[in-house]
């Protein structure tokens, strides 16, 4: 059986919105809240998070991720916060999908403006209620760790 190239088109089209979501999920831009309950419906329940950045690993699962970011997003230590991805590339095999993706980052974290960049690994199972995020994994450029300059970070669209 092979799958169709308008299949794949439509799945990947799918994915493209939900990781837009899931991007849109964090911003508190101009006092607005944060979606942090839009993950329960963009991820697995048994979802992984994984964040790296060079300290020591942490792994949540869903709501051990949310905790932490709800109190961080709404407690007025980081405000005006977004990040939206720049670069992006998805590989889908059935129900399956791997995104690999740059993005960066903004906001002002006790008083502190900031700017940062990154990439995130996430991956996506095809449900009977849509693609939903089983894993996501990240890690941010920091001094020796730089992304990769022949990514074409400049020129996604703003979706």
């Amino acid at each position: 059986m092979q799958v169709s190239k308008i299949e794949v088109t439509v799945d990947k089209a799918a994915i493209d919105k939900a990781t837009q979501a899931f991007f849109q999920v964090f911003d508190n831009r101009n006092g607005t809240a944060p979606e942090l309950d839009r993950l329960h419906r963009l991820c697995l329940a048994s979802c992984v998070i994984i964040k790296t950045c060079g300290e020591a690993v942490e792994i949540y699962s869903l709501s051990q991720f949310i905790e932490p970011r709800d109190r961080l997003l709404n407690g007025g230590d980081l405000v005006e916060f977004s990040e939206r991805e720049i670069w992006e590339r998805t590989d889908i095999f059935g129900d399956v999908a791997q995104r690999l993706c740059a993005y960066e980052k903004s906001g002002v974290l006790k008083g502190e403006p900031f700017e940062a960049r990154g990439m995130k690994s996430i991956q996506w199972i095809k449900t009977s209620n849509g693609w939903k995020i089983s894993a996501v994994a990240w890690d941010d450029e920091r001094p020796g760790l730089e992304i990769p300059s022949t990514l074409p970070t400049k020129g996604l669209d703003q979706r």
